[in-house]
């Protein structure tokens, strides 16, 4: 399916991708995505002061992580551009000389341009607002707005316009804290002699208390979610559902299903309550429930990253099918499987008192790596059998085996399950492990 749709979402590159410009974008890639539409990337670069490069790479790596491919813009073309107002001057100079000739510019003693409300009740249907009225006629409350600056910079409100004419948007789907601005760029399409695209202002996020949602609050820096290992698909679902419903009591979507259900008209009028803690239990579950080969994909960067040296992807996946059930967050990892692959491992004090200073604890350990290696099987379920039947021969409760062997053979008391955590490192290592921690503290 196609349609002649096309949506944009237009940052600035003055700072991190924030949480609020994300759901925005995701919104407009999702009724590009619904509709088999065209999304384009442009970014609106005119305040040199302010815009870096840094911003800018932060903008491509947020959307590629979250999936947000664009159709048009920076890297991949397209037929309306330049997508960057910095190489748009040309074009904004045409259409101000429109303006002006037109008699709607009129130019300030500091060298300012501004435009000339037309002064008159300002009306739009707004795809989730409804019907939206403003009486732009008191000049107090409603300024003629500057266009241009003395040093012939432009502002937003005339190149936002611009752009949307000859990029050919149909929508505009953008913050309602945008909505305030809109009777002014309605006013520029008029004048301009140009049908007005359909708005669609979506709720603002506010945090739990109420507040809106600002850059210092926690959780509002898409690149957090990445630097802690949140799943993509986890974050997309939980943005999605920040100002839309499904009109269902369930949460979990995957992004296919979203695309299919994605509709303007089930954007929430009330303003969207953001708990991060819903994102973190999200992010939970997509770990828990998606293929090992997609964790594996997920986990590699913060396992290299940490320098862990498995020795082939085989090694790897083996470690990581135990450990992806437990992990929250995937910055976790490295430290969670670090011990697998190297024998200089540490003991965790509390885990030594507790499991290995017990009186006869080393000597249990002993007749235990007597078992172990005696034994021809090497399955959980044959090592959970060889360790309680050692246990029982002997008198001994299960837990005097299983507590100091899990330090031994990780030197950690928490972690993975013990019989799978054995089969993985194999005989050998986990019978050469637990006697070596007998010497090191007998």
């Amino acid at each position: 399916m196609s349609s002649n749709v096309r949506v944009r979402f237009a940052p600035s590159p003055t700072g991190y991708l924030h949480v609020g410009g994300a759901r925005t974008a995701l919104f407009n890639w999702l009724f590009a995505r619904h509709t088999g539409g065209t999304f384009i990337l442009r970014i609106e670069d005119t305040d040199k002061a302010r815009n870096t490069e840094a911003a800018t790479q932060a903008i491509y790596d947020g959307l590629n992580w979250l999936g947000l491919d664009w159709d048009e813009g920076p890297f991949k073309g397209g037929n309306h551009g330049p997508y960057f107002q910095s190489e748009r001057e040309d074009i904004y100079l045409r259409y101000f000389n429109k303006l002006k000739d037109a008699g709607h510019l009129y130019e300030e003693e500091n060298g300012s341009w501004r435009f000339k409300s037309l002064r008159k009740v300002v009306k739009f249907d707004d795809l989730v607002c409804g019907h939206v009225e403003f009486d732009m006629s008191n000049a107090e409350i409603h300024p003629d707005i500057t266009i241009r600056r003395p040093d012939g910079g432009w502002i937003f409100h005339f190149v936002n316009v611009v752009d949307d004419i000859e990029m050919g948007m149909t929508h505009v789907i953008r913050g309602e804290d945008h909505l305030s601005n809109t009777p002014k760029h309605v006013e520029l399409y008029e004048a301009l002699g140009v049908p007005h695209p359909q708005f669609a202002h979506i709720p603002l996020i506010l945090n739990r208390d109420g507040s809106k949602m600002s850059k210092r609050d926690q959780g509002a820096a898409v690149g957090g979610y990445m630097e802690q290992g949140y799943a993509p698909e986890a974050v997309v679902n939980f943005l999605c559902l920040l100002g839309w419903s499904p009109k269902e009591n369930r949460e979990i979507f995957d992004i296919k299903e979203i695309i299919e259900r994605f509709d303007l008209a089930h954007i929430n009028r009330k303003a969207a309550s953001f708990d991060l803690e819903k994102c973190h239990w999200m992010n939970v579950q997509y770990l828990l429930h998606m293929s090992l080969e997609r964790f594996t994909q997920l986990a590699r960067p913060f396992i290299d990253r940490a320098a862990i040296p498995y020795k082939n992807d085989a090694e790897l996946t083996a470690v990581l099918a135990i450990v992806k059930e437990k992990t929250k967050q995937l910055d976790e990892v490295p430290d969670r499987i670090s011990f697998f692959f190297t024998e200089d491992y540490a003991y965790e004090d509390e885990g030594v008192e507790k499991a290995l200073k017990v009186p006869g604890a080393l000597d249990k350990l002993t007749a235990l790596a007597a078992a172990f290696e005696a034994s021809e099987t090497w399955t959980p379920e044959a090592i959970e059998a060889t360790l309680k039947g050692t246990a029982a021969a002997n008198g001994w409760k299960n837990k005097e085996l299983i507590h100091p062997s899990r330090i031994a053979v990780s030197g950690r008391s928490v972690g993975p399950s013990l019989y799978h955590m054995m089969e993985v490192l194999g005989k050998d290592r986990t019978v050469a492990r637990i006697r070596k921690t007998v010497e090191k503290f007998k």
